[in-house]
């Protein structure tokens, strides 16, 4: 999915969606957020498919279960999130680093209530959308506007990162209840996510889905894509994966992750100025 998708209502945005208080006063910050290219989708990808297997295998190797490890990772991403707050602009490190931190959070969360609480998947599934729906709505209702292009105030922000909080959330129990649940098995369900997310694609290009939500629905829809990809490498043979293992798996997509995030670094190919001020209140 290109740049195109929540691009293509920019400067409509930028000009008519966010409130008229929003488009007076002196900008606080440059946009928070990198632009939606193919660097993008990637790195995305391979974040939610190190959410799933780095999850697994801290579960696996600290000793701490899944209790101390979910408390452990909370904490260490508040820390993250501190400092992703603290910055004036888009620092690939950070961000990328909050969203993979997110990403195994956000599958302890889901683990925690399936195995710890015995919440069936069919009824997590339900809860995670109906909470992704709330924050949806309240954000639209304070900003009008669910545009990443202006993520460039506190609340915005705040409201971004519950965001992506509960798509992982959701993505990974509709994952899980797919794959297992419903005996898909893991290449099977990496298959169909990655359909609906090019039907995603098509509907915007040839039916004018809107931009904002077509770029939501493929956020969401990325999340499972991830975590199927993930426990299909991962996994043993015997429960129809390839069996590398999720320190192999972590490693290898960790890798590729740090050298992307190195090179966008550099390159800034992901960052686009600002034509004029877009000035952002509180």
């Amino acid at each position: 999915m290109s740049a195109d998708i929540p691009g293509a209502l920019e400067a409509h945005e930028s000009s008519n969606s966010a409130p008229a208080h929003a488009r007076t006063g002196p900008r606080l910050r440059w946009n928070k957020v990198p632009e939606v290219t193919l660097y993008f989708w990637v790195i995305k990808v391979l974040c939610t498919t190190v959410g799933e297997t780095a999850a697994d295998l801290l579960n696996e190797k600290l000793g701490l279960g899944l209790t101390g490890v979910s408390l452990l990772m909370s904490a260490l991403l508040v820390a993250v999130l501190v400092v992703q707050f603290r910055t004036s602009a888009y620092r690939p490190g950070v961000y990328w680093l909050a969203v993979a931190m997110i990403s195994i959070v956000g599958t302890l969360i889901s683990d925690n209530l399936t195995d710890n609480l015995g919440v069936p998947l069919e009824t997590s599934t339900i809860a995670f959308a109906i909470l992704l729906a709330v924050v949806f709505i309240a954000w639209y209702r304070s900003e009008r506007t669910l545009s990443i292009h202006h993520i460039d105030t506190t609340r915005r922000e705040s409201f971004y990162w519950l965001t992506v909080l509960f798509t992982f959330a959701l993505g990974t129990a509709a994952g899980d209840l797919v794959a297992e649940r419903m005996d898909l098995g893991y290449s099977l369900s990496a298959g169909l996510f990655a359909l609906a997310i090019a039907a995603v694609a098509v509907a915007h290009f040839t039916l004018g889905l809107d931009a904002v939500w077509s770029f939501w629905i493929a956020y969401i829809l990325t999340r499972p894509l991830g975590a199927s990809i993930g426990d299909y490498l991962s996994q043993p043979t015997a429960d129809g994966g390839l069996g590398l293992g999720t320190v192999i798996t972590s490693v290898l997509f960790l890798s590729v992750i740090l050298g992307l995030v190195v090179y966008l670094t550099v390159t800034r190919r992901d960052v686009r100025e600002p034509a004029r001020p877009s000035a952002q209140a509180d």
